[in-house]
């Protein structure tokens, strides 16, 4: 398998800073200075807005993106779904281990287009790339999160314990890279995916909040926000494995798995008892539907440099 940027070959979690790490840190600074990934955030930030006062959003409609990112994926790869009868077809919080950026693009094109499915995922990975804004800003159906990533983290943490080689660059990712500790942001963000659920529509989450190190193995601990969202809202958390999904080559078989949904209670202010409850529930679902063991099948794999980078 082929580790990530930013990924520990040790698969125990921690980020080594070698010089690709270190280049995809100053990348990232880069993506958040950029003026079109600021005013694409923004007007998607505004959207948000407009779902809160019960407005309609710009977004394709749903069968056409269906059809679209269907017909796409499936001239890539060979998709087989398992146990699509536990897909709902009401609101629910949609939720995956995270393997790839291609992951939420795999998963708009096999499950069904109603209810629409927003993507809740890191602002920068969605709008790094032209093709990206260009194909989301048609689309539409994106929560966009400013945050640091964990290889900003820690370079600010090595930095800030005495690698003053690594101090400027600490310092342009303080100025220049939103750390995600914004409450309004953050209120705005849970008020819109309440009115999204309100209103019959789904949410793609994946809870690892990261890509994760290994096929077959989540990163701990889950995010809250993913049962915190259904919680408020008393919707059903539907679990996915992605399988194959980390080393992708041309026509390489990819597995979505669906496990029975949670139901969840609808609690307003839930206590943490309840919460974490739930995440391990979830954690639970998640790794019961991932492979105990995964092998890439052997044989050529055609483009695969061009596929691990096509949605870097």
């Amino acid at each position: 398998m082929v580790n990530g940027p930013g990924l520990d070959p040790n698969g125990d979690g921690a980020v080594t800073l070698t010089p690709a790490v270190l280049e995809r840190v100053r990348q990232g600074v880069e993506i958040a200075r950029n003026p079109l990934v600021r005013r694409r955030i923004q007007r998607d930030l505004a959207l948000l807005a407009a779902i809160t006062e019960g407005q309609s959003d710009l977004r394709v409609s749903g069968p056409v993106r269906h059809w679209l990112l269907r017909r796409f994926i499936k001239t890539l790869f060979r998709v087989r779904m398992e146990n699509p009868q536990h897909i709902p077809h009401w609101a629910n919080v949609l939720t995956a281990n995270h393997l790839n950026h291609i992951d939420p693009f795999l998963l708009l094109a096999f499950v069904p287009p109603r209810p629409y499915y927003y993507i809740l995922g890191d602002a920068r990975t969605l709008y790094n790339k032209r093709w990206k804004r260009w194909v989301i800003g048609w689309a539409g159906g994106v929560i966009p999160l400013e945050r640091w990533w964990k290889e900003e983290i820690a370079v600010v943490q090595a930095a800030d314990q005495g690698r003053t080689d690594l101090a400027p660059l600490a310092e342009a990712i303080r100025q220049a890279v939103p750390n995600g500790s914004s409450i309004q942001q953050l209120r705005q963000i849970d008020q819109a995916i309440q009115a999204i659920l309100a209103r019959g529509d789904g949410i793609l989450i994946f809870p690892e909040g990261r890509l994760g190190d290994r096929e077959g193995q989540l990163h701990h601990p889950l995010k809250r926000g993913t049962v915190l969202y259904a919680l408020r809202s008393g919707v059903p958390i539907t679990p996915v494995a992605i399988i194959g999904s980390q080393d992708l080559f041309w026509r390489k078989p990819l597995i979505l798995r669906f496990g029975s949904p949670l139901p969840v209670p609808r609690q307003p202010h839930p206590n943490r008892s309840l919460i974490n409850h739930l995440l391990t529930q979830l954690e639970q679902a998640l790794t019961q539907l991932l492979p105990p063991t995964y092998q890439d099948p052997r044989g050529p794999k055609l483009l695969r440099h061009w596929l691990n980078h096509l949605f870097w």
